[in-house]
């Protein structure tokens, strides 16, 4: 079952992050505006009091990486998927992103799209999707530039 959901969940999200219209997306039609977030040269992952679980990092290009997270508040109250973006470059590059969160019994819980958005030279961006009330355990699938970037572990 997290196959075929992975699978499905990631063409809805190649389609909508390639920017194909939203009537024309299928199950990306009820995704959400996400949001980015620049971090400079500060690592969001060990900058955070939150606990991220993030999938193996994936390359969209030479010296620019990304990788999908399930984020857990440092209260457990809360949960977020997230796609981080490190580009090693020394000039900007421009990414878009999306993601789907999903509970255990494989239920999405939401999605959410990064329209295009330039990542600093030789620094951190992270596109972020509305924080959710779950105590429950989520995971994440997301793609970058039409790279599928997997599925998070649980969190």
């Amino acid at each position: 079952m997290r196959v075929t959901r992975m699978a499905a969940g990631s063409t809805a999200l190649v389609t909508a992050a390639l920017g194909l219209g939203l009537a024309t997306a299928g199950t990306a039609a009820a995704a959400e505006a996400g949001s980015w977030r620049a971090y400079g040269n500060t690592n969001p992952i060990t900058s955070s009091s939150a606990t991220w679980r993030c999938a193996s990092t994936k390359a969209l290009a030479i010296d620019v990486g990304a990788q999908v997270c399930a984020i857990r508040s440092s209260t457990g109250a809360s949960v977020q998927a997230a796609v981080i973006v490190r580009n090693n470059r020394s000039s900007l590059y421009s990414v878009g992103a999306a993601m789907d969160l999903y509970n255990a019994s494989g239920t999405k819980l939401g999605a959410w799209v990064c329209s295009s958005s330039g990542v600093g030279a030789n620094s951190w961006s992270v596109c972020f999707g509305r924080t959710l009330s779950h105590s429950g355990s989520v995971d994440s699938v997301g793609v970058a530039n039409g790279v599928n970037l997997g599925l998070s572990p649980r969190v």
